[in-house]
């Protein structure tokens, strides 16, 4: 093979890539660390829809019951959102036998309680590394009945479905965007959004998973620029949304982190 074919395969190579938008190193989760975890509401996790990382119906998201509300040291401001937490039930009567596992994703904060004590009510008071779990995901390591419970917990790899997800809100001059299902470290820390007619442009962080940018990008196909906040690998959504969006939808692309 000559030079000058082997040189315009790697081109081709290189273009597939950039247009799938995959990344090229999966993330590899971090060490055990030791927390507390509690839940709220019922068997069903209505109570848990919604939630400050802006996700919505999490049946309709794809993250389902399993979900967990993150004490504010976690949550980190909203960059936690969509992070995935493996979480054993430890050295507590309470747990079922042999310690289960079970994962979990962020789409929530615990708010302080600053009315209890720290070791008595306000688990998710500052410093308190704290998960509030949905019951389902609770009932998958320890017995419901306990309440409170002691716990190993580590970051690992988010196994998702497909690409990233993005939901448009806003009007013609703001543009909010939802990022959801997103692999990997399954974090966000920059994000850009570049219109047919456009550069890219920069978003900010608004709350949660959501960024924003206030430009007038109506008629306009879009593609999107993000960088992971945990492994600050970058993938691009190309033509992620056609140029007839509108605000109330969601667009799905080819794109994630692995």
């Amino acid at each position: 093979m000559d030079q000058i074919s082997l040189y315009s395969k790697c081109l081709v190579l290189l273009s597939v890539m950039g247009m799938i938008g995959t990344s090229s190193a999966a993330y590899a989760g971090s060490p055990w660390r030791r927390a507390s975890a509690t839940f709220y509401g019922d068997e069903t996790a209505r109570e848990t829809m919604g939630g400050a990382c802006g996700y919505g119906n999490l049946w309709n998201s794809g993250y389902g019951a399993a979900t967990s509300a993150l004490s504010t040291v976690l949550f980190n401001d909203g960059y936690a959102c969509g992070q995935c937490f493996q979480i054993r039930c430890v050295s507590s009567p309470n747990c079922y036998y042999g310690s289960p596992a079970t994962v979990v994703t962020a789409t929530n904060i615990c708010p302080p309680n600053w009315g209890q004590n720290s070791n008595n009510g306000g688990w998710c008071n500052p410093p308190r590394a704290h998960f509030d779990l949905t019951k389902p995901a609770f009932m998958k390591i320890a017995n419901w009945k306990a309440g409170i419970i002691p716990v190993s917990y580590r970051r690992v790899a988010c196994r998702r479905s497909g690409g990233i997800k993005f939901k448009f809100e806003g009007n013609g001059y703001w543009l909010l965007v939802y990022v959801m299902n997103v692999g990997g470290a399954g974090d966000i820390k920059n994000m850009a959004v570049k219109g047919s007619r456009t550069n890219w442009i920069n978003m900010s962080h608004n709350w949660g998973a959501s960024y924003q940018a206030f430009s007038s990008l109506y008629g306009q196909s879009l593609s999107f620029r993000l960088t992971s906040y945990t492994t600050r690998q970058t993938i691009y959504a190309w033509n992620a949304a056609p140029a007839s969006w509108s605000a109330g939808k969601t667009y799905n692309s080819y794109a994630n982190f692995r």
